[in-house]
């Protein structure tokens, strides 16, 4: 396919589709293009000549139980939308998989960058960039403020059990990608378990929660977060732990996933945990395990992403060197989780 209609949207099917449900939003053309960066459901800019949209739809091949869920990420965005918490305009879902070849939606473009490296921050000068990543926790604590009731997000997720479930399903997760040998990863998740820190009251989880998933603007502010598809209603800390990992150094050279962590200004993961907890008022004390579950999970959406490269279903750069991050991540996972038992 050309540039302009990359695989997995048929702009034809897309444009009658949006002529017939919100009639004259398109005033020309569509063309489109796959936005590079996400490793897992796929995001199309979209545009008419004038107006710009963002097309969001699961992988062309192998799709793991309970993931890529379009309905769920469409249903957050628009409860959310009213709400202090950045997020892009819904326009549309589309459950007919007729149109695309699976279920996706669509929402408005928003103007702004996501920070993926070090060295994208360092133009910014190390007081802007220690601005932006702290107003990233600023902008976390302003989504586990909202109360899922008054956003119409109350049966969301079910709270109750959380991280004991989110434990089985990411082990569940791994086992459907397995195809090879992973020392370490087996311990790991039997360590999370034997250690379940006790959750806070729930919050309207990411699930994804990092700089590169969301819109800063030339002001520095955040103007969207992105990828709601591992969004629930569970245990807030699981959102800090992620940005914890996401700002240790991986320590892997021309690793295709990136931190930001070692870009001039850029606050240490202890100065992202107090502030937090200062402004959310949550006890952090169990900060480690949370982390080490990040390092552990990451490390299984790496290992599924690794499994579709290898069935040559995947779309994009960089997936030929996804699979060796896994072992670093697991042991990543199992060092943090060491430590913090070490510290307790």
């Amino acid at each position: 396919m050309s540039p302009d209609h990359p695989p997995g949207l048929d702009l034809d099917r897309l444009r009658g589709l949006l002529d017939r449900e919100r009639p004259g939003l398109v005033h020309g053309p569509l063309t489109g293009r796959l936005i590079e960066g996400g490793r897992s459901n796929l995001t199309y800019a979209v545009s008419d000549g004038a107006s710009k949209w963002v097309v969001r739809r699961p992988p062309l091949g192998h799709v793991l139980a309970t993931a890529h869920d379009m309905k769920r990420e469409h249903r957050v965005i628009s409860a959310l939308h009213p709400t202090d918490v950045p997020v892009p305009r819904p326009v549309l879902l589309c459950e007919n998989e007729e149109v695309l070849g699976s279920p996706f939606y669509v929402m408005e473009f928003v103007e702004g960058i996501p920070y993926r490296t070090a060295d994208q921050l360092a133009p910014l000068g190390a007081e802007r960039t220690r601005g932006a990543v702290l107003s990233l926790v600023d902008t976390l604590v302003d989504l586990h403020a909202v109360d899922p009731a008054e956003v119409g997000l109350a049966d969301f997720g079910r709270p109750e059990g959380f991280l004991d479930r989110q434990l089985r399903r990411w082990g569940k997760q791994l086992d459907a990608s397995r195809n090879r040998e992973l020392d370490g990863v087996d311990e790991l998740h039997a360590a999370l378990g034997r250690q379940l820190p006790q959750s806070p009251a729930p919050a309207v989880v990411h699930g994804d929660y990092r700089l590169d998933n969301v819109l800063i603007g030339d002001d520095d502010r955040i103007k969207a977060i992105l990828d709601w598809e591992m969004s629930t209603l569970g245990d807030p800390l699981t959102d800090l732990g992620l940005l914890v990992m996401y700002s240790m150094p991986l320590d892997m050279p021309d690793s295709p996933v990136s931190t930001t962590a070692e870009a001039p200004g850029h606050p240490d993961p202890a100065d992202l945990v107090e502030r937090y907890a200062a402004r959310s008022g949550r006890d952090v004390s169990a900060v480690s395990w949370y982390t080490a579950f990040a390092w552990f999970k990451l490390a299984v959406i790496l290992e599924g992403i690794h499994y579709r490269y290898t069935l040559g279903q995947t779309v994009g750069r960089g997936f030929d060197r996804i699979g060796d991050l896994v072992p670093v991540f697991i042991e990543h996972g199992l060092t943090t989780l060491k430590a913090g038992l070490q510290e307790g």
